[in-house]
This record gives C-alpha cells, structure tokens and sequence, in this order.
C-alpha cells in the first residue's frame, strides 16, 4: 500500500497550490483527480493476471458557477494531473487504450462545488483519409495539420466516440458541430451547424449557429483552429 498512498499524495499536491487559492470554497482540482484516480479502480477490467483496462476518456461536469471559473485553467491543470493519472496507472498494472482526455462540460442543475465524471475506454483514433481521396476532393478541412475531403454528405465534429472527426480539446463537445456537404466533389456546397454544443463555432471571426463554408474559411470549435482548403492551391 506505500507505493499508491505516496502517489496520492502526490496527486494531490501537484494540483493543491495556486489552483487551491484560486477555487477556494468551491470545487477543488484536488477532488477532482483524486476522484478520477478512484475512477480508474472502480473501472478497471482484467484483461491478464497482472493488466486491467482503465478508462483513458474523462468528462467532468460541473455547475456554471464553477465551470465558468475552472474552465480557463482546463490545459494547466490537465498538464499535471494527466502525467500523474499515467503515473498511478503503470503504477498499478493499469493499461489505457488511446489518449488520455480530461475535458469540462456545464450541467447547470449542479450546485457549487458538486461534480460528476464520467468516463470510458476509447480506443486511438482512425486513421486519416487516403491521399487519393484528399488530392480528389476540390475542397478539404484542414484539422491539426490533417485533412478531412469536404465530400457528400460530409461528417461530424466532436470529442466524443461518436463523431466521425475526433478532436482531442477539452474546449469541444462530446457531438460538437456538423459539417454538411451537398452537390458533388468538384462542386461542393459544404454548411457547418452547431449541434448543441457548449462553446458553440466561430467561422471568420463571428460566432454563429450555422455558416457556409468555403475556399479560405477559418472555424473554431474550443481551442481548435480549422482551415478549410482546395488542395490543388498547395505548391
């Protein structure tokens, strides 16, 4: 038991300094890793006598109060707490399937100082599309450096298992937006729609429910910055 009440410990300092003083009287960063290590034993699945399967897909939800006031923090503090959670689990014979992703949701009928977490195993993301189906598309999405053809009838945007485009942002939703591509390849109508996000889009610098998109447009869900492109302009 020494080895896993030191690396309590441990969680549990990384994150009790500035953030301690910063979110006094409400929901504390401490209490919300020490929940997700709790997590991990709770969620654990034998895969042999010495490795179990853990959760490596976090979401905590948090009263608008307390979402407002942690969110802005969200990268810091996920930069401490994810090594540590990494920590604990090798630790214990843990083993995650993918990316380790903390990210923050409001639920509004929280009180102050009141959380949940949920969690799953979620396996690394696919593959990106072949580069014959990108150099036939006339226009692509461009998301961290990867392209996405802009071909009928389109996909979906979000962190969560479900979207057909995974994006690892703590600042996007589970199902986030909805790129919808009408007409044919060689002349799309590409439209994006806010599916009930919690941050909503932002297209060319204005916010908006639903937007064209095309040649030369800049989106942003969370954190992400997105450009969309015709791959035949590249030199």
């Amino acid at each position: 038991m020494g080895v896993f009440d030191n690396l309590e410990r441990k969680l549990e300092g990384v994150v009790n300094g500035a953030f301690a003083r910063a979110f006094k009287g409400d929901v504390q960063p401490v209490e919300i890793t020490a929940r997700l290590q709790k997590e991990l034993d709770a969620e654990a699945r034998l895969l042999s006598r010495d490795r179990k399967l853990v959760p490596n897909d976090f979401t905590i939800g948090l009263s608008r109060h307390d979402y407002d006031r942690l969110v802005p923090y969200s990268r810091t503090l996920n930069s401490d707490i994810i090594p540590q959670l990494r920590e604990y689990a090798a630790s214990a014979g843990y083993v995650f399937n993918g990316p380790v992703t903390v990210a923050y949701e409001l639920e509004p009928e929280l009180p102050v100082g009141r959380f949940t977490v949920e969690s799953q195993a979620v396996a690394a993301a696919a593959t990106p599309a072949t580069t014959t189906a990108i150099r036939r598309a006339s226009l692509v999405l461009e998301v961290n450096g990867i392209r996405h053809p802009l071909s009928p009838p389109g996909f979906t945007l979000g962190r969560g298992t479900d979207a057909d485009v995974r994006i690892n942002d703590p600042g996007i939703s589970r199902l986030h937006a909805r790129v919808s591509v009408r007409g044919t390849e060689d002349a799309p109508h590409v439209t994006i729609e806010d599916m009930g996000s919690t941050n909503g889009i932002v297209v060319d610098g204005r916010r908006v429910q639903s937007a064209p998109l095309r040649d030369g447009s800049r989106v942003e869900l969370g954190n992400t910055r997105m450009l969309v492109r015709s791959p035949v302009t590249d030199v």
